[in-house]
């Protein structure tokens, strides 16, 4: 057992820390697992999405002190970058989490009794309408406490700017300088000022939902095809008042819901995981729209800014669609309908991160709109806005992981919004006597068949944390030289801002801030990335291929064809 790990969790016992903690803290001493170097060995670090780890006692957990050291450096962080603002505030929401109260009540009293004014909603709220509510408020700062999709044992704290996005470097490295400096519990101000804290209630929602029904692109659409039956379901989560009340105020009038579902539960006791991203997640759901031979499916996840769909394919079956695919319509659709209104005047823009199908810039291309490729996260997305605004018009922006941008009033994902356009372009779909996936094999015709897939390996704890570095280090300094067959001609190394032309030898700046990111594309088109997660302790890896298709009739046939093609990319990588 490293002496380190034994020191640091005997601080805590020695520190100014409750009896309940420093029993839970004395029980992984004696018994010197490897729960104890995991509860101890880091402290919780800003990742993609901010702070999000395991509750429970120890540095590396999320719990009363961990949240209250980062609020203090979140509070002494605005104190100094506003030096002349003497009406600090800050927004909170929460998801359905466990504890999820409990932290915002944390969060709340340490910002209060530093003398900033807290606006805090009176129930579970989605996070995109944290966002905008930061906005809405003209605050400096906002914080959500979710985990998004984790597992139920997790929780999570993002950190938002006075734009609404979640914070960037240098501000969220700022932050964590804050945090660090505090060098006990005790300089961290747990009594809350309550003058200072405001409730947030309905009204707000109001406005919200009012500002994505403006933004609908096609309300005599919607009223002619207002019937169509659509499943939500909001896996436990914070949808569940504010997608069905979007939907509605779009014109969509047959809302089917799960009751079980419904209820707001952090064990998340209907699904495995609460993630829209895995087929189990949307199970009920589909199950339920068979029984009400329902159109449409959608789920959103706990904090309701990713969204999953399945929809009938040619068999009158449901299917999943992956990120990319549901991202790829909604691009069509929205860039199409902005195209057919004359609303483009060559200064509008779409976004994208660099692992999401490149499918998306070639629709933008089509139409001479602009593109902008992004780091992993959609606080890059936001940053791009944020640096556009007055020069250019934002249209939408999207991640392969489940995650759509449409309008700017907020500046983070939004499954609300998405859930409203989703069905719109269902709708569309439907005008035209088409299903989605006929649209897709339109859109494949016209661009080329793109697929994409992704796999996960998962690795815990320090040992795994280790594992996944020495996996990045080993495709970092000895990348293949072929996969499956076809040679590597370009690796781009986003650690280094470099990308290099194997055959050449030449080299590239890459024009974006340094990340844990690399990419090996090869000659026949395919790409790959390999990615550790900052927020999940696993390395991602994304896989992307292309084909032709020269008619509709052989959609199944190309797309068998492109996925056999990524499995034997996968099994060539050993994974």
């Amino acid at each position: 057992m490293d002496q380190i790990i034994i020191n640091r969790a005997q601080q805590w016992l020695e520190g100014n820390y409750d009896t309940e903690t420093k029993l839970k803290v004395q029980e992984l001493l004696d018994a010197k697992s490897d729960e104890l170097v995991d509860s101890f060995y880091k402290d919780l670090e800003f990742g993609t999405g901010g702070l999000r780890g395991i509750m429970g006692v120890g540095s590396n957990r999320m719990n009363k002190y961990t949240v209250g050291m980062t609020t203090q450096g979140l509070a002494n962080y605005l104190i100094k970058k506003y030096p002349n603002n003497n009406n600090l505030s800050v927004a909170i929401a929460y998801d359905c989490r466990n504890n999820n109260t409990f932290f915002e009540g944390i969060s709340a009293d340490v910002l209060s009794a530093n003398g900033i004014k807290v606006y805090r909603f009176d129930a579970l709220r989605p996070t995109p309408e944290l966002s905008y509510a930061v906005r809405h408020y003209g605050c400096q700062s906002g914080i959500v406490i979710t985990a998004s999709h984790n597992p139920k044992e997790y929780n999570g704290y993002k950190v938002y700017g006075e734009d609404g996005a979640q914070l960037i470097s240098p501000d969220d490295t700022d932050v964590i300088d804050e945090v660090r400096k505090i060098q006990s519990i005790d300089d961290v101000k747990f009594i809350g000022n309550t003058s200072l804290i405001v409730d947030i209630g309905s009204e707000l929602d109001e406005l919200y939902t009012d500002e994505i029904k403006r933004i609908s692109l096609n309300p005599e659409l919607i009223e002619k095809h207002k019937d169509i039956k659509i499943v939500y379901t909001p896996i436990h989560g914070t949808g569940v008042e504010l997608v069905p009340m979007a939907l509605k105020k779009f014109g969509f009038q047959n809302i089917i819901n799960i009751p079980e579902q419904d209820i707001i539960d952090g064990n998340f006791p209907t699904v495995l995981s609460p993630n829209p991203e895995e087929p189990a997640a949307l199970a009920m759901a589909i199950e339920k729209a068979k029984a009400e031979n329902a159109d449409l499916v959608m789920a959103s996840d706990p904090d309701a800014d990713r969204v999953g769909i399945a929809v009938r394919n040619k068999e009158n079956e449901f299917t999943l669609l992956n990120g990319n695919q549901t991202a790829t319509l909604l691009f069509y659709y929205v860039l199409n309908q902005w195209k057919e209104t004359w609303k483009l005047t060559g200064k509008e823009f779409i976004v994208k991160t660099v692992v999401t199908s490149e499918l998306l810039i070639d629709i933008a291309n089509s139409m001479d709109i602009d593109s902008y490729d992004v780091l992993t996260g959609f606080k890059y997305i936001a940053q791009i806005i944020r640096e556009q605004e007055g020069k250019k018009q934002f249209i939408l922006g999207g991640e392969e992981s489940y995650g759509y941008l449409i309008g700017d009033f907020v500046r983070d994902k939004d499954a609300v919004a998405s859930c409203c356009f989703i069905a719109e372009t269902y709708a569309w779909a439907v005008e035209q006597g088409k299903s989605m996936e006929d649209l897709l094999a339109d859109i494949y015709m016209e661009f080329g068949f793109y697929l994409e897939s992704l796999k996960s390996v998962v690795r815990k704890g320090k040992a795994g944390a280790d594992e996944i570095k020495q996996m990045m280090d080993n495709y970092r300094l000895n990348p293949p030289k072929s996969i499956n067959g076809s040679k590597v001609v370009c690796v781009k190394d986003y650690q280094l801002q470099q990308s290099k032309n194997i055959s050449t030898g030449d080299t590239e700046v890459i024009e974006l801030p340094k990340s844990n990111v690399i990419q090996l594309f090869t000659e026949d088109g395919s790409k790959i990335t390999m990615r550790p997660s900052g927020t999940e302790p696993k390395i991602k890896f994304y896989f992307g291929v292309k084909g032709e298709l020269n008619k509709a009739e052989d959609y199944f046939k190309v797309k068998d064809s492109l996925s056999m093609k990524i499995e034997g990319i996968i099994k060539d990588l050993g994974l």
